[in-house]
């Protein structure tokens, strides 16, 4: 978690976000109902590095607890996408890309923390698309904060949240964070940055 001095507020607590991963949950099953226009088996979760992993696991518990339908999860890194990736000075963490299923035809839901200026979202279309043709894809997020750069829109939103360039939103889960919960930080100003990070 984030420092103290740096958390603005509190937008979320665990509750909250268990509540709303659970209403999430109930609209990817209205997507799948019988009268839709595929198969519940032709869906699938892709969760991207590195809490929409964890988010996207939680949503497939919660789909099988309630229809007893077990989707396949994917894991996706789109660190070699990012059009910022040349443009770093330090060697880019890349992460496991892991998705044990054909994409081609089948209609994924993708999975992050947080939506902002679009363009991790077009990296993770462009990631995608080089697996192969899916027949739709759909973007899950839990809080969408504006400042699209790119023309990137979400379908399911857990929260919209107007926040100010310089502020970031922090969305912890258990398994790698100390709590579940999602709160407003202040960003490191250039002249505040630990020169050893």
């Amino acid at each position: 978690m984030e420092p103290e001095d740096r958390i603005k507020a509190q937008l979320m607590t665990a509750r909250d976000l268990s509540r709303t991963l659970d209403r999430m949950a109930q609209q990817l099953l209205e997507f799948m109902a019988p009268d839709a226009e595929a198969p519940a088996d032709e869906f699938a979760l892709v969760g991207m590095q590195t809490r929409g992993v964890y988010l996207a696991r939680r949503l497939q518990r919660r789909i099988e607890d309630e229809e007893g339908t077990d989707l396949p999860v994917g894991v996706l890194d789109v660190t070699m996408y990012r059009d910022d990736v040349r443009m770093r000075l330090e060697q880019p963490n890349v992460q496991e890309t892991h998705i044990p299923f054909d994409i081609s035809g089948r209609h994924l839901v993708l999975v992050d923390d947080v939506v902002f200026t679009g363009r991790t979202g077009r990296a993770a279309l462009d990631a995608l698309m080089d697996l192969g043709r899916p027949a739709s894809i759909r973007f899950l997020v839990i809080i969408d904060r504006g400042h699209r750069e790119l023309p990137i829109a979400t379908d399911v939103v857990g929260r919209k949240v107007p926040t100010l360039p310089h502020e970031e939103v922090h969305v912890g889960v258990e398994e790698i964070d100390e709590a579940d919960g999602v709160w407003l930080i202040e960003a490191l100003r250039p002249d505040d940055e630990d020169p050893s990070r």
